[in-house]
């Protein structure tokens, strides 16, 4: 009978590298030529292809460069779609490791096996590519304060110390991948980091460098769309990972506003003079009752949370 140990030693590790595509059919091939068919510490190296509802040739430019699978959205979906459905199907396929990159040919694929080295040495499940943004020469002051604001944020919220938050280069085992569940349909890569640092995933990252820029980004086409959608998808995962202290805060906060103006109208009624703010004792009454129905959401939330957990492990312990 065969050991446990040797099973593992026996073994094959397959890498799936996975490209989200739009109307990629220009750029595809130079991202394509790049990559690696054979690496130190990978036995089978796969090429995978999600054509998020292109209206080119991107697809038929994909199967015409080798690539192994080819997954084609009907319509377009959006990046974080697109995402999700590369990890679902490189699971499908067996991979041990998936490697996301951009279709745009930002990163540079000689990269690769920095971000792979610390799953290859157990010190890490994901990994995430950050690139020298002040090195950049095609991004904008307002993209680099964006990319810092929007880096420093998910690390409040996510407890990393992942330098650029907003990098699509990213490195992720098969455990870690199964654990991940994306809701965002506008970006995966803030949302992604947000669940590793509250579900315990071992998260790190390493510097990669980049190639001048192919086409423009159509990721933050708009300033203050990309402000908004980001925020949002921040406010959201903290609601979904943090229910209770998010309700908690904002429902003590009512409470607290609450009694203040109720103590405010004591003062004037013990002085004779409560009378004449009667709208501070309304007011009040009103805030505390806000405050104890928002901080019994947060109990309802918590509960669904858990809930929430328990059916994620589940789903995991099936894969």
């Amino acid at each position: 009978m065969t050991s446990t140990k040797e099973m593992e030693e026996n073994h094959r590790i397959k890498l799936i590298i996975q490209i989200p595509c739009y109307n990629e059919e220009k750029t595809l091939p130079v991202v394509l030529s790049e990559l690696p068919r054979e690496l130190p510490g990978i036995d089978v190296i796969e090429w995978l292809v999600i054509d998020d509802g292109s209206e080119d040739a991107t697809a038929e430019v994909a199967k015409k460069h080798g690539v192994d699978h080819v997954v084609v959205h009907p319509q377009n979906k959006g990046l974080a779609t697109a995402f999700t459905t590369g990890i679902k199907v490189a699971l499908e396929h067996g991979a041990d490791i998936i490697v996301n990159t951009d279709a745009d040919n930002q990163y540079k694929s000689s990269c690769i096996p920095d971000l792979l080295q610390p799953i290859l040495d157990n010190k890490a499940e994901f990994v995430i590519g950050a690139r020298p943004i002040d090195k950049i020469e095609n991004f904008s002051s307002i993209k680099k304060i964006l990319q810092r604001l929007g880096s420093w944020t998910v690390r409040m919220a996510s407890g990393t110390d992942i330098p650029d938050a907003p990098s699509g280069f990213r490195a992720i085992s098969r455990s870690a991948a199964l654990k991940l569940n994306i809701f965002s349909g506008y970006t995966y890569t803030l949302e992604t980091i947000i669940q590793a640092g509250k579900k315990g995933i071992a998260i790190t990252w390493v510097p990669i460098e980049t190639n001048k820029e192919m086409r423009p980004s159509r990721l933050l086409s708009s300033v203050p769309s990309y402000i908004f959608h980001s925020i949002v998808t921040i406010v959201r995962i903290f609601i979904v990972y943090r229910p209770f202290r998010f309700f908690a805060s904002i429902g003590l906060l009512f409470f607290a506003m609450g009694w203040a103006l109720f103590l405010r109208f004591m003062c004037f009624f013990l002085t004779g003079d409560g009378s004449g703010h009667i709208q501070s004792l309304i007011v009040a009454g009103i805030l505390v009752g806000t405050g104890f129905h928002t901080i019994l959401i947060a109990f309802v939330t918590d509960l669904i949370s858990v809930n929430r957990r328990l059916m994620e492990q589940i789903k995991s312990s099936l894969q």
